[in-house]
């Protein structure tokens, strides 16, 4: 048995363990790393990918994160907002084909009239869907008040993503006015408001270290999370981190491989949540996916936003499927999961184990 074998073996990681997990640069070595993931998905959640229908209701953003594309100051950008009524029928589709879950994402805003909006189109969801279709939100960080509102309205699930748990690095990506403890509280305040609670990082972000994603893995640990979203990092071209990486045609095939071995590391760390398998992977390389359901990952979410917001709603360059309708959409990962062997949780939740357990 060599030191990875040792490494792999073990039942909890520390801070080196994960440093050297995500410092490997052998090709044989990662897809050891990620088979050893693989193995605890399958023992832990099996092999049954869960579709989020994934609905980006606006692009208007109040926030000016240095990365985002929909970031305030982009003013390149043709802003919308979803009709309440088409987002309504989104989801209603998404039910009608057996979806589990929904997302509505969007910008970041507090506005009372936006608020108001949320509400109602969670109403509206719960009456048809009678709480058969599980609701996930990812609208940045919202006070106490609207997220109890929201909770109550029909919402069960937030994904609020802390980026990097490097203060340093949460400052150098973000403006002035975003403050790293206010993000911790709100994400804290989800779990006392009732949410399975979600969060992520991006991943190969211009000064970040394998010891820096060892520390989000194990930030991920101790906050107990249900869900895991995150991402490489991919530069857009109207931010101000638009050439941060250099040449990104030269990074890109190792910031996928910075995101798998991710994947895989909360796998083996947190075994029993859920965790996606973004659209940033298939933008980086066409099966991006489906790799990372193969490190671990057991969440999909195709775009069912209707294709003349697609190109309005670019959190970074390159994003894939802007002209694919939510058909197509869902049929290409349809087809995907059962080239790998793994079935699709048509009419189940697909609640992440962890929080089940913590429930009793």
């Amino acid at each position: 048995m060599d030191a990875l074998d040792r490494i792999l073996a073990q039942e909890s990681f520390g801070l080196d363990d994960l440093e050297t997990l995500l410092s490997l640069e052998d090709p044989d070595e990662r897809a050891r790393l990620h088979a050893a993931a693989y193995r605890v998905k399958l023992r832990e959640v099996g092999p049954v990918v869960h579709l989020r229908g994934l609905i980006e209701i606006t692009n208007v953003c109040a926030r000016d994160c240095l990365y985002c594309g929909i970031r305030q100051g982009n003013d390149a950008l043709d802003r919308y907002e979803v009709d309440e009524d088409e987002v309504v029928a989104a989801a209603r589709w998404a039910w009608d084909q057996g979806f589990g879950s929904a997302v509505l994402q969007g910008g970041e805003r507090c506005d009372a009239r936006f608020v108001d909006y949320i509400e109602r189109i969670l109403q509206r969801m719960q009456g048809f869907a009678e709480g058969g279709l599980g609701v996930t939100l990812s609208l940045g960080e919202q006070s106490e008040d609207t997220l109890r509102r929201w909770r109550r309205a029909g919402a069960q699930r937030y994904l609020l993503r802390i980026e990097t748990t490097n203060r340093d690095l949460f400052a150098a990506i973000h403006a002035d006015d975003q403050d790293f403890d206010e993000r911790l509280a709100c994400l804290r305040l989800l779990r006392a408001c009732g949410y399975q609670v979600g969060t992520g990082v991006m991943i190969g972000l211009p000064g970040q270290t394998p010891a820096d994603l060892a520390r989000d893995v194990l930030f991920m640990r101790d906050q107990d999370v249900d869900m895991v979203g995150m991402g490489p990092f991919i530069p857009h071209e109207d931010t101000p981190m638009a050439d941060s990486l250099g040449d990104f045609d030269r990074v890109r095939g190792e910031q996928l491989e910075r995101g798998l071995m991710m994947i895989a590391c909360v796998r083996l760390v947190l075994r029993d949540v859920n965790i996606a398998s973004t659209t940033a992977l298939q933008a980086l390389a066409p099966d991006g996916r489906e790799r990372g359901l193969r490190a671990g990952a057991n969440i999909l979410m195709p775009n069912l936003t209707d294709t003349r917001f697609r190109a309005g709603y670019q959190l970074y360059d390159g994003k894939p499927g802007l002209a694919e309708d939510s058909e197509a959409s869902t049929r290409a990962l349809q087809r995907s999961v059962v080239a790998i062997g793994e079935t699709i949780g048509y009419h189940q939740l697909g609640t992440s184990p962890r929080y089940l357990r913590r429930r009793g």
